[in-house]
């Protein structure tokens, strides 16, 4: 069974100029000419086409292919095995390309544009662009939002390392009125809560009274964000949310 050049390059999803191409520099010749000289290609020259592709969606050139499918003494089934290794190196370095643009893409989301060792420097172990996709979902497009991003896209290492600094001693100062005995209500605390508010403010972006009020619900209601006071002091996390509220009140 034999068949044309159009219904060829149809199976194959390339043009008939490109199968004329291959025949002119001998890279696929039909095995078969019909009496006026019209091409006919049989199985075995669909199955050569195929390995042509396959090479050259791999980026081979037209001279790399033919060197490749002309090797003495390669048959199809060295061929088979040859593309499965090249398509599983291909795999492994798109997956890894695809790690470094979603990493990249993280960060650019998160506004943070440190070198690797810089980001380790500033931050350990933890990770900001974890966060990069749920914080796009719950304030992406909002006028915070934007505004952090704006801002946190052009600071250097030095910038970070001096927010992460305020950061730990805004969580310090509640600390302390926390085991001091001061109640949520109490000046001290609620100093402490105005320091917080100002730091975000200062760094990220306006933090007005109501929005502080609902990062105070967050730290309760969402564990990683109460794990990270409780790790500081066992209920921490609900007296800093209630200095927040306090301290909105007193100013209200």
């Amino acid at each position: 069974m034999s068949y044309s050049v159009g219904q060829v390059a149809a199976f194959a999803g390339v043009t008939v100029r490109t199968l004329h191409h291959y025949d002119e520099i001998g890279l696929l010749s039909p095995s078969e000419r019909t009496h006026a000289g019209y091409r006919r290609y049989s199985e075995p020259d669909l199955d050569r086409l195929q390995r042509v592709l396959f090479y050259r969606e791999l980026g081979f050139s037209l001279e790399e292919i033919a060197a490749i499918l002309d090797e003495p003494g390669v048959d199809a089934l060295t061929h088979l095995r040859r593309q499965h290794e090249l398509l599983r190196r291909r795999i492994v370095r798109l997956t890894e390309m695809a790690e470094a643009v979603e990493t990249a893409m993280e960060a650019q989301i998160m506004g943070i544009s440190l070198t690797p060792q810089e980001r380790f420097e500033v931050f350990g172990d933890f990770r900001p662009e974890e966060y990069a996709e749920e914080v796009e979902e719950r304030w992406g497009g909002t006028d915070a939002f934007e505004q952090s991003r704006r801002r946190t896209a052009s600071y250097t290492k030095e910038d970070w390392l001096r927010i992460t600094t305020e950061a730990a001693e805004a969580l310090a100062a509640f600390a302390a009125a926390y085991e001091a005995g001061i109640p949520a209500d109490g000046e001290q605390a609620m100093d402490a809560a105005e320091r917080h508010r100002a730091h975000i403010s200062r760094w990220f972006y306006d933090c007005g009274y109501e929005i502080h009020k609902g990062l105070g619900e967050l730290y309760v209601s969402d564990p990683r964000f109460t794990a990270n006071y409780e790790s500081t002091a066992v209920g921490l996390a609900q007296y800093v949310r209630d200095a927040i509220h306090a301290n909105a009140g007193r100013r209200s």
